[in-house]
């Protein structure tokens, strides 16, 4: 419900866009007898529906936003846990990519095992002002003082915001909930420590029933405490949606106002928590900071509860494509950390995964191979070479013609310039017929880079050169 007796309130200036406007309503907590569980959208029986009622957001993207990280959290539901080892190590690397500016402001820990505690030490003694270790706890004053004794400035607490978790999940009423989750959040406030409150499945929650009451009730306890109470919006199972004009609680943009504008919480205090279930978890969480949300919570390579979080490198070249600039993050650190997951942890990251899979910026078409010959920047989509390490490259295979390989020779022996082979050379025509020959036979995988090599070494040598990093050699 809404208070709309409004028409006495004072009409002030918009410092933002400079207009004239009268205060939003105040907004209180609607204490539904039965759950309303937005039927008509999710129908669950049915795809769920995504309507419009063409209520347009206006942008209001803060002038700092950055990324934080839950990769020991949400991140070790999904997988085998992490050894202390490997978490500090992990640690370690997001301090490098984050950057001497934080980009990568926050880390947050679980602190139920012995494991995850010795990691939690590890990773502070490490001294970094970023990533900020922070934890997630159990809504029990037992957990807070443990928050406090290991010395966390912040921690995260779960409060559910949709009735299909109040009233089906814990059996209360709204009115229950919200007297309950403040009361646990005031115990949070008495220990000193700053709440992260994870307003789960936010976009199944009514937001102007419940949501935004508990917001302005959020703001109220940190006035009186003068400590900084987060808000972090969960789209627990992916249905926000970035449509302009979409319809509450699908609206992300619409979240992102409705938290900002009408429940008093700064950008800078709102974090965006998002899932991949509808393959929209990298738009939407840009949409989140571009409609108010300073905060974007992520993990690596999107590892996290069934279709995962995220994905934390995707959001660092977000960040660039929105700001014109990567503000001192270490990009070449996002290969460093695909390569330990895969050589050290065992996991497979699927090939076509961007930025870190494995053909990310593999072509294996002949007329795409002769347009990468030609100039690079025909396929590839920013220099990957510079940025992450990883030049395009062209798979051999029986259609990859002579630019696909002469293109491949160029690139795994770094020939530049005049150095490089082009698809006269004798080198690429021989290989071409060896290619051809192995096809004609009956073969259908792609050729393997020891193969390549070896086989370069033999028909080198036919011809009287030496090929050698960077350079072509006569004999």
């Amino acid at each position: 419900m809404q208070d709309n007796t409004f028409q006495n309130r004072p009409v002030t200036m918009n410092e933002h866009n400079n207009l004239l406007q009268i205060e939003e309503h105040m907004y209180i907590l609607d204490d539904v007898e039965k759950p309303n569980v937005f039927r008509n959208m999710f129908p669950y029986d049915e795809v769920p529906k995504v309507p419009f009622n063409d209520r347009i957001v206006p942008h209001n993207m803060p002038k700092d936003i950055w990324i934080t990280d839950t990769t020991f959290r949400d991140g070790q539901q999904s997988r085998a846990p992490y050894t202390t080892e490997q978490i500090v190590k992990i640690y370690d690397m997001l301090h490098e990519l984050g950057g001497p500016n934080g980009m990568i402001r926050q880390s947050e820990f679980f602190l139920y095992s012995k494991k995850d505690r010795d990691a939690v030490y590890k990773c502070m003694e490490r001294g970094y002002k970023f990533p900020e270790v922070t934890s997630w706890i159990r809504a029990s004053k037992e957990d807070f003082k443990l928050v406090k004794e290991i010395g966390m400035k912040e921690t995260g607490i779960l409060v559910s915001c949709s009735d299909y978790h109040i009233f089906l999940k814990l059996k209360m009423t709204r009115r229950q909930a919200l007297e309950h989750y403040l009361s646990v959040i005031r115990d949070c406030l008495e220990e000193g420590i700053s709440p992260r409150c994870h307003l789960e499945d936010i976009t199944r929650a009514d937001i102007y029933g419940f949501v935004v009451p508990f917001c302005v009730e959020l703001m109220k306890l940190m006035d009186e405490y003068k400590i900084p109470i987060k808000v972090r919006a969960c789209d627990t199972m992916g249905y926000g949606v970035n449509y302009s004009g979409a319809v509450i609680p699908r609206s992300v943009q619409g979240i992102i106002y409705a938290l900002n504008t009408n429940g008093g919480v700064p950008s800078e205090l709102i974090e965006w928590h998002g899932h991949n279930d509808f393959y929209k978890a990298v738009t939407n969480s840009t949409t989140a900071w571009i409609y108010g949300c300073a905060s974007v919570n992520t993990s690596l390579f999107g590892i996290g509860e069934r279709t995962g979080n995220t994905p934390l490198e995707a959001m660092v070249f977000e960040y660039a494509q929105l700001k014109g600039t990567l503000n001192g993050m270490n990009t070449m650190v996002i290969t460093d950390l695909a390569r330990y997951y895969e050589k050290e942890l065992g996991y497979h990251i699927p090939p076509q995964t961007p930025f870190v899979g494995k053909n990310f910026n593999v072509t294996r078409a002949g007329i795409h191979a002769d347009g990468l010959l030609k100039n690079e920047e025909i396929y590839n989509i920013f220099d990957t070479d510079k940025f992450l390490g990883r030049p395009p490259v062209s798979a051999v295979s029986n259609t990859s013609g002579l630019a696909g390989i002469a293109h491949w020779i160029n690139v795994h022996y770094h020939l530049k310039d005049d150095a490089a082979l082009g698809k006269d050379s004798k080198l690429v025509t021989l290989l071409k017929e060896w290619v051809d020959e192995e096809y004609a036979g009956g073969r259908v995988t792609v050729m393997y880079d020891e193969e390549l090599v070896a086989k370069i070494d033999e028909v080198s040598k036919l011809i009287g050169i030496k090929v050698m990093d960077g350079k072509i050699e006569n004999l």
